[in-house]
């Protein structure tokens, strides 16, 4: 087997082992419940003997007190259940439509004849919700009312802008400013239209939400359903509150510095909460969850490169694979948690980390046309210390996952070991990945200061690779001329000691050639084992590298997605409907190269299917590279363009006749074999004596 041979075999092996790791797994249906939030809400409410038991006390704690005509009463309404108590006796009534029944008889399902099901079931749900809400909540119920007239708040600096929704009191909208982040909505009129809107990482349209859930009176109260107080303090900082009474609050102070900060420090803070919630409480819950929204025109790598991310303290990160649907128990502690699409997260920091916590994950069946690639949902415990004012702390990066930003963190945000915030961005397997950290990435963003366009930049870095690996190329092109030299020599050993029997000493007599002319066969396979990593590396490396990301280059428009440019009528299996020019191109080179490269090598006769198989390589890799990106493809296309001009230019340059000479000097000097070849010859001779021994044994 030649080199040229190993090389498209190892590497088909290599590319193709990697697709399979990344291949999709069966993904659930779009509209399948992940949370059990979710599953909760939507089951029949009913209510206990026991919990309606308390329902009188726990009106006089929260109620309006009256005091008119003599008798203490105390009332407490919503828009569906009023609740009166008199002398410890409840009463009051539900409404539904222009139907309002007294507690009474909606708690025994005793209706009025005119109300039909529908009416019946609405009106004992909602009186047996409010009443079960009430029990849970207590001082908070009041809290769960909208507060009329509320003004919006937001910061802003030069690169986020954020809103809050005073329901729940959290970050309802963040918008990226850089004028480069767009957003790419998938338009059934034009699925290749980047519009005019910046990117918004949190969007109330996507369903991204987080609470926290706090025990109180062996309840949990969800702060989602609070109504919060917005309070800006300065053009960097807004509290946002809820006034449990008594100067007793509890909520959330957000910071987001001026400048050129991605980071939004939320402080959860309280003031004389001793008598509201229980002081031997040490957890609390942060639940968070989020319809992940598709941001790219490529789906391929967005589905792909997104997902959960997470670092145990003192280990590696880690993450959900972006293609999988699965719920996964963290039980040790968290130092972060990250929802990550393929350029830009949001990554949760708590100062004192995550105590446990619970990820789930679920990969939609997405479509050209879907708005959402994925449901991702997080309950995570944290430490709580009931008499701080500040009983927990958070740093909420939202922003690019752009190396040199997130490496940056690490110094913002202060941790004794590091974060590695870096590793959202998947650069490959950890023995590859210094390729990109140490090399790529350095010598990609000097370039990218040089403000050329972006496909000039890619050109330049693969000129750059290939004068690394220029002096092993060179090498490698010697052995080959070699060996095509040596290959008349080679054929007359195959016809003199023809036949099984003598294979041991075809091969002794070709490797003392090998050795005589100083040539190896394996020296063409030492350029393969530098090439290989820095190819796999970049296989990682341009579908994360989010400065590609709208970038357009000739006919492409986006450099991080495929450069459509026409949809078939129909779908080809493993392809589809869109074809990609630079990846056409890609494969006619690698064609072209394949063929040059198999004129260059001593024929084999032994392996016939050999040509057919070398040819078969960059066909399979066109169906595989079809949907990457475009920078990728163009990348792989100028490295074996600039390959086929250097072989050109060596055949020119190398003179064979001298190099012959050179091999019949070599052959003529005196060689003092190595302790290997001692070795592998008298391997070579025991396993020949030995076979000489078998074939005695069977003449008898």
């Amino acid at each position: 087997m030649n080199s040229s041979f190993k090389i498209v075999l190892v590497a088909a092996v290599v590319f193709f082992g990697m697709m399979l790791l990344n291949k999709p797994k069966e993904k659930g249906p779009q509209d399948a419940p992940v949370t059990a939030d979710v599953a909760q809400e939507s089951a029949q409410v009913s209510i206990s003997d026991a919990e309606l038991a308390l329902i009188p006390s726990i009106v006089r704690e929260i109620g309006v007190r009256d005091t008119t005509g003599g008798r203490e009463s105390f009332s407490y309404r919503t828009d569906a259940v009023a609740l009166n108590v008199t002398d410890g006796r409840l009463s009051g009534s539900v409404s539904v439509d222009s139907f309002t029944v007294d507690i009474d008889s909606a708690l025994v399902r005793h209706f009025p004849v005119e109300m039909n099901v529908t009416q019946q079931d609405r009106a004992y749900s909602a009186l047996a919700g409010e009443l079960k809400e009430i029990g849970v909540y207590r001082k908070f119920a009041s809290l769960r009312k909208p507060v009329p007239s509320v003004d919006s708040v937001r910061l802003q600096n030069n690169v986020l802008a954020i809103e809050f929704d005073n329901h729940g009191g959290i970050i309802s909208k963040a918008t990226l400013l850089d004028a480069k982040y767009k957003t790419y909505f998938a338009s059934k009129a034009d699925k290749h239209q980047i519009d005019s809107a910046q990117v918004e990482v949190f969007n109330p349209g996507d369903k991204a939400s987080y609470w926290f859930k706090i025990s109180y009176n062996n309840n949990n109260v969800a702060t989602r359903h609070l109504y919060f107080t917005p309070k800006q303090v300065n053009d960097s900082v807004v509290e946002m509150t809820v006034d449990l009474g008594d100067g007793a609050r509890w909520g959330y102070r957000y910071t987001l510095p001026q400048g050129d900060s991605y980071l939004v420090r939320m402080d959860v803070i309280q003031e004389n909460t001793q008598d509201v919630l229980p002081q031997n409480t040490t957890q609390m819950t942060m639940c968070w969850t989020m319809e992940l929204p598709r941001l790219e025109r490529g789906l391929t790598f967005e589905e792909r490169n997104s997902g959960i991310y997470y670092r145990y303290v003192g280990e590696s990160p880690d993450n959900i694979n972006g293609n999988s649907s699965k719920v996964e128990e963290l039980k040790h502690s968290v130092q972060w948690l990250a929802f990550k699409d393929q350029f830009f997260s949001t990554i949760m920091i708590p100062r004192k980390g995550f105590v446990s916590g619970l990820v789930k994950q679920q990969a939609y069946k997405v479509t050209p046309e879907s708005e959402h690639i994925k449901h991702l949902a997080a309950d995570m415990e944290l430490p709580y210390v009931p008499g701080d004012e500040v009983c927990a702390s958070i740093d909420i990066f939202i922003g690019p996952n752009l190396y040199p930003l997130l490496k940056s963190v690490d110094d913002k945000v202060g941790s004794e070991d590091g974060l590695d915030l870096t590793r959202v961005i998947p650069l490959g397997w950890s023995w590859l990945r210094w390729i990109n950290t140490l090399i790529v990435i350095p010598v990609f963003t000097f370039l990218s200061g040089l403000n050329l366009n972006y496909g000039i930049i890619i050109l330049l870095l693969t000129i750059f690779i290939k004068i690394i690996i220029f002096p092993f190329t060179y090498k490698s092109y010697l052995s080959q001329a070699k060996m095509r030299l040596l290959a008349p020599e080679i054929k007359e050993i195959n016809d003199k000691y023809p036949g099984k029997e003598n294979a041991m000493v075809r091969q002794q007599k070709t490797m003392a050639l090998y050795s005589r002319a100083g040539a190896s066969p394996f020296s063409g396979c030492l350029p393969l084992l530098l090439q290989m990593p820095i190819l796999i590396a970049m296989f990682s490396f341009f579908p994360s590298c989010i400065e590609l990301r709208g970038q357009s280059f000739l006919w492409v428009q986006d450099l991080a997605a495929p450069d459509v440019i026409f949809t078939l009528p129909f779908s080809i299996p493993f392809y589809g409907k869109e074809v990609s020019l630079f990846c056409l191109l890609m494969t006619a080179t690698n064609i072209i190269y394949t063929r040059i490269n198999m004129k260059n090598q001593p024929s084999s006769s032994s392996m016939p299917g050999m040509k057919w198989m070398m040819y078969m390589m960059p066909v399979m890799f066109l169906f595989f590279f079809n949907s990457y990106p475009a920078a990728l493809s163009y990348y792989y296309f100028l490295s074996l363009l600039i390959t086929i001009i250097q072989t050109w230019v060596f055949r020119r340059c190398v003179n064979e006749d001298k190099l012959r000479r050179k091999m019949a000097q070599n052959a003529a000097k005196p060689k003092k074999k190595s302790g290997f070849m001692a070795r592998l010859e008298e391997a070579q001779r025991k396993q020949q004596a030995a076979l000489r021994e078998q074939q005695k044994g069977r003449r008898r």
